[in-house]
């Protein structure tokens, strides 16, 4: 159930709180390929071996796993708008903390705290669903969704450019500017969510949870320096096993679970999330490919000898082409749905993949797979939020996205566990140094184009729309906006909230409630206290109405189809209504 924890109304959300969002997202996606440009010096940076120096890398991936579920539950309880804000500040304490070391535990401990920021993302989409209109909608969460692209992709000429000419602990100095830019944004220009779940934390719940998907994360990324069939490898899967399926079984006994697995098992939601992972494998498979083969030099036969900045502004095309989409997505999606979004994406990304295998010998090669593979996964990532607002209530937005996000984050682990261990055992040693050949960057691109299939295949399997569905929130016109009101309006309750002398109550808050006690649709009134809600399916439900200065109201209702009117007393009790 659903509830609002002040009387005021909302605030109305400006046109900057779009770009001030994707900008929270952009940097928040920076700190995941910020030290990609030295990752081969870390070693020397850090005064360790090798495979220490890669939990620099490792911290993050871990944290941000952990903390993109959990915030995004927060968000849904205590509100969105300040889990984004805390999320940023701890990132900006992490990049200090790093900016200001040489020792490598204190730096795996400033790596950590960056990843919490990971949770940004679904608090902003769930920020977007709830104080956004509904025309601008769609391609407002698309290019939230595509952000996390966004930001990896124009990090790696900035920082590849900041590394090449400035001391290396500069990249930390940028990255907590541009946090606390963000959140200074942030407090000017977004409103706070008006929408709260009802429950506690599920304290339990997230300790379960982080635990299990740190044992599973551990052994994908490092799986290829402990070896696959080792003890501690296989061990550590098993136990990830184990304690995943007891935390699911407490989640399912609980009436305020972290994550709602039911929710989760529906099909819409449980095979958008699998396709999330194939699309995430996809990503990464380029970020980790394209840059090796430019920079190789051209005495191997097949590299193409270019510098670090030239390498990254080879492959910025792919987070610039992901950022173009998202008014592209929108329009496509209200006139097809984001199911058929999603499958025109994927396709793109297969045939970038396919074509990408026979462009590999100049740099303007590379450019044209980095746009093509980016307009593919621009338009894939901008589909799953769409899908997953769609498929659950709007109090659970932010856990709900907050999964769909931790589910990108593991494609991208066994993307690059994978492709790691390709790349290294098809590898050439010259002088003790592994060389990448082209053999296995081809094998990495074909991976990428199975990853892409089995995803395509997901996607086929969703459900289309439905005309007794709520609409999907993809209106790309003002026009289109108000068609789709007007057609909610006809497969649902109307009516007025009034007081107590009969004159209208402006900007109450009227929420609809099915039979499980969950959210199925919420509204403002207008001027004239006039309201409309759809309904998702015929039955019983309940509508709650509440108002600065009146008592709060719920009233039963029962609705078989077409159009009920429900007047709405905030001075009378509650009635029972039959149609």
């Amino acid at each position: 159930m659903t509830r609002t924890t002040t009387d005021q109304p909302a605030r109305s959300a400006s046109g900057a709180v779009v770009p001030v969002l994707a900008f929270a997202g952009i940097v928040v996606a920076v700190m995941q390929t910020l030290l990609v440009p030295v990752i081969k010096d870390l070693p020397q940076l850090l005064h360790t071996a090798p495979s220490n120096a890669t939990w620099v890398l490792t911290s993050t991936l871990l944290s941000g796993a952990v903390a993109t579920p959990i915030m995004g539950r927060l968000g849904d309880l205590y509100g969105k708008r300040r889990m984004l804000i805390l999320s940023l500040a701890v990132m900006v304490v992490g990049a200090l903390i790093s900016a200001v070391t040489d020792d490598l535990l204190t730096m795996i401990v400033g790596r950590t705290l960056q990843g919490f920021a990971m949770g940004a993302i679904p608090l902003g989409i769930g920020l977007m669903r709830d104080t956004l209109p509904r025309e601008k909608l769609g391609s407002a969460m698309a290019l939230m969704s595509s952000s996390i692209g966004v930001g990896g992709g124009l990090a790696l000429p900035a920082a590849a450019l900041v590394a090449q000419h400035a001391d290396w602990h500069a990249l930390f100095y940028g990255a907590a500017g541009l946090g606390v830019l963000s959140i200074v944004l942030t407090l000017l220009t977004v409103p706070e969510s008006p929408m709260r779940a009802e429950g506690s934390f599920d304290v339990l719940g997230a300790l379960g949870l982080s635990a299990g998907l740190v044992l599973l994360l551990l052994p994908i990324t490092k799986g290829s320096d402990w070896g696959w069939a080792s003890a501690t490898t296989l061990g550590l899967f098993a136990a990830a096993v184990a304690v995943l399926l007891l935390w699911g079984v407490m989640e399912l006994r609980l009436k305020a679970p972290l994550v709602d697995l039911r929710t989760t098992a529906r099909r819409e939601v449980l095979l958008t999330n699998l396709a999330s992972i194939m699309v995430g494998v996809s990503f990464y498979v380029v970020s980790l490919v394209l840059p090796q083969l430019l920079q190789l030099p051209t005495a191997t036969g097949y590299g193409l000898g270019q510098s670090m900045v030239v390498a990254g502004l080879c492959v910025a095309p792919l987070g610039l082409t992901m950022m173009f989409t998202a008014p592209l997505y929108a329009r496509l999606s209200a006139r097809y749905g984001p199911k058929v979004t999603l499958i025109i994406g994927l396709l793109v990304i297969a045939v970038g993949y396919a074509g990408g295998l026979g462009l590999m010998s100049a740099a303007w090669q590379t450019i044209v797979t980095s746009v093509m593979l980016g307009a593919g996964i621009g338009l894939a990532y901008s589909s799953l939020p769409a899908l997953i607002v769609g498929a659950v209530p709007a109090s659970e937005t932010g856990a709900a996205n907050g999964l769909n996000t931790l589910m990108r984050s593991i494609g991208t682990s066994v993307s690059s566990a994978v492709i790691g261990m390709v790349l290294a055992n098809t590898a050439n040693h010259v002088g003790g140094v592994a060389v990448p050949t082209m053999h296995g960057f081809r094998v990495s691109f074909l991976i990428a184009t199975v990853a892409v299939a089995a995803g395509l295949v997901m996607a086929l399997l969703l459900p289309g729309r439905k005309p007794s569905a709520v609409p999907q929130l993809v209106a790309s016109s003002e026009e289109d906006a108000n068609l789709a009101r007007a057609e909610e309006a006809l497969r649902g309750f109307r009516g007025r909230v009034l007081s107590a002398d009969g004159s209208p109550v402006a900007r109450a808050k009227v929420t609809l409630i099915d039979r499980r006690g969950r959210q199925a649709g919420a509204t403002v009134s207008s001027a004239d206290g006039s309201y409309a809600l759809a309904v998702p399916d015929p039955g019983p439900y309940v509508i709650a109405a509440k108002a600065a200065g009146h008592a709060p109201l719920a009233s039963a209702a029962s609705h078989a189809g077409g159009d009920l009117s429900v007047e709405l007393d905030l001075s009378l009790p509650g009635e029972t209504v039959d149609a």
